[in-house]
């Protein structure tokens, strides 16, 4: 007969026991992180981008604005006599729809006109034989395009002596160039500059191009010299823009990556960074024209962010997402520090998306913060459509936002340690949390914004382009992107055709001595020839 366990066994059974479950819930912890890592990392590689969570009932109405107010529309009144019993008949206002078809050709485009004709011996009426008489034209139009004109511009600068004696020999002088000797002339420099910075064409391409309309092979290592010293000689007008940043009231502030190959004392490997620098237009949150300034550092530590914002006026409002030396420049200069909601929402979108299909429905707490988040961003919308000025708008949000932000605090605190802090939903809760008294401060004051989605825009043409030349060369050539970068970003939110400005200021620049030269070549001060 089996003997029975006694109590110390049965005791070390129950010991055994127990620490086998909690290794075993361990363990499937661990599994469903790293199952939702690599479901965030698949979704990276295979899935769209967008931030638009279609599951969500509410459908991101902010994000999808027109999708949303278009499906609002009602339908077309049935005919009379086919409504069911006890439908009452209901009034559809009249709407304006949209023409469709082929949108017309720029007019100011120039036209040449190709007059189609009918031969002689069809111009006859077959009828009684009479001569057929022009009676009008029936136009259509096309777009025509020709290949890049590549030509020699041949500089002939004319001696003159004296027949007399040889103690009078002058030389005509040659108007100043920022390239002294330089290949390219100016409007050729600026073309190369553009289809870099603005197009992300790649030097190589370039010189393909340039190859194929001239018939002569370039080097790449030509043209990148020229954009580098290009992209020095503009500095002054950097430091400038940089002044007028720092006045500026709103300042939005954002970094991203990049490599250089050649860093004294670094491997080719090694990070560096781009920061970008931002102010709003006039009609918005500035006091003047927009800007956008890209700096070279090869760190993203607090020191390096002191040195970009030295200078900053005290009690401006800084608008950032949650990184740390950011909060540090609010401290030393009495900023007003901004959180970004676009930032916050973007941890509760990720948390969703790594849930299966079938249970990304409202009801999940992820999406229960993108409707909410969705409300404030509705609330901005509709502010914009009726014209609100900052006092209006500060009024609106105290109505219809602070309510709002009071329930996502309630829905924060009730779950913020239910879930693991180190799942995707842990940390966007935790993220909220922290950079929670920077994101409700938005209330307070209508000329505040929402979010810093407009320095991540002008963000992106970089990073478009790097995607295609990859990396810069030397610490010249980073700082000289940075500066060509920050003056073409500056002509498009300025609304200024980027290679004109070019061509223009690469003429002018050599002739400027005074900070008045320079002032008068900033991008919204420089008048351009029309074409």
């Amino acid at each position: 007969m089996a003997q029975m366990p006694d109590a110390q066994e049965i005791e070390a059974l129950r010991k055994a026991l127990a620490l086998a479950q909690g290794e075993l819930r361990v363990l499937r912890t661990e599994r469903d992180l790293l199952k939702e890592r690599l479901n965030q990392f698949l979704r990276k590689l295979f899935d769209a981008k967008s931030e638009a969570a279609a599951s969500v009932q509410q459908k991101d109405m902010f994000f999808n604005e027109a999708e949303a107010e278009g499906a609002k529309t009602q339908p077309a009144a049935e005919e009379p006599g086919e409504n069911e019993p006890g439908d009452d008949p209901v009034d559809v206002p009249a709407h304006k729809r949209a023409k469709r078809g082929r949108k017309p050709l720029d007019p100011a485009l120039p036209r040449e006109v190709v007059r189609h004709e009918l031969p002689e011996d069809e111009r006859v009426c077959p009828h009684d034989g009479s001569a057929l008489s022009e009676i009008g034209v029936e136009v259509s139009e096309q777009l025509d395009i020709i290949p890049q004109q590549v030509r020699v511009i041949r500089h002939e600068r004319v001696k003159y002596a004296c027949r007399c004696c040889d103690g009078a020999i002058r030389l005509a002088a040659r108007p100043p160039q920022v390239i002294p000797k330089g290949l390219l002339t100016e409007a050729a420099q600026a073309w190369v500059i553009t289809a870099k910075y603005l197009d992300g064409l790649p030097l190589y391409r370039q010189a393909a191009l340039l190859g194929r309309f001239g018939g002569t092979d370039w080097s790449r290592n030509t043209l990148a010299a020229g954009v580098v010293k290009a992209g020095l000689a503009v500095q002054p007008l950097i430091n400038l823009l940089r002044d007028e940043m720092l006045a500026a009231p709103i300042v939005h502030g954002d970094e991203t990556e990049l490599q250089v190959l050649k860093e004294p004392g670094r491997k080719a490997q090694a990070k560096s960074y781009l920061w970008a620098q931002m102010t709003e237009a006039s009609g918005a949150h500035g006091t003047g024209p927009p800007i956008r300034l890209f700096a070279y550092s090869p760190s993203r530590s607090t020191e390096a962010a002191r040195t970009l914002y030295a200078g900053m006026r005290r009690g401006s409002v800084l608008m950032s997402d949650g990184y740390k030396p950011y909060e540090a420049i609010a401290q030393e200069h009495g900023m007003v520090h901004l959180g970004c909601w676009a930032h916050a929402r973007r941890g509760f979108h990720e948390a969703l998306q790594a849930l299966p299909k079938d249970k990304r429905g409202p009801e999940q707490l992820p999406a229960r913060f993108i409707e909410l988040i969705g409300r404030m961003y509705h609330v901005e919308a509709e502010a914009r459509r009726a014209g609100l000025d900052a006092n209006a708008l500060e009024h609106c949000r105290q109505e219809h936002s602070a309510p709002v932000l009071a329930e996502i605090e309630a829905l924060l605190t009730a779950h913020i340690h239910a879930v693991l802090p180190s799942s995707l939903l842990g940390k966007a809760q935790h993220y909220l949390a922290s950079q929670w008294p920077k994101l409700v401060r938005f209330v307070d004051d209508g000329r505040y914004p929402l979010d810093n989605n407009a320095c991540e825009n002008a963000i992106r043409p970089f990073v478009v382009g790097r995607r295609n030349w990859l990396f810069a060369d030397t610490v010249a050539g980073a700082n000289a992107s940075a500066n060509l970068y920050s003056l073409l970003q500056t002509c498009v939110v300025n609304g200024i055709d980027g290679y004109r400005y070019l061509k223009a200021l690469l003429v002018a620049l050599p002739r400027a001595e005074t900070v008045e030269d320079y002032e008068a070549l900033l991008p919204w001060r420089m008048a351009l020839d029309p074409a």
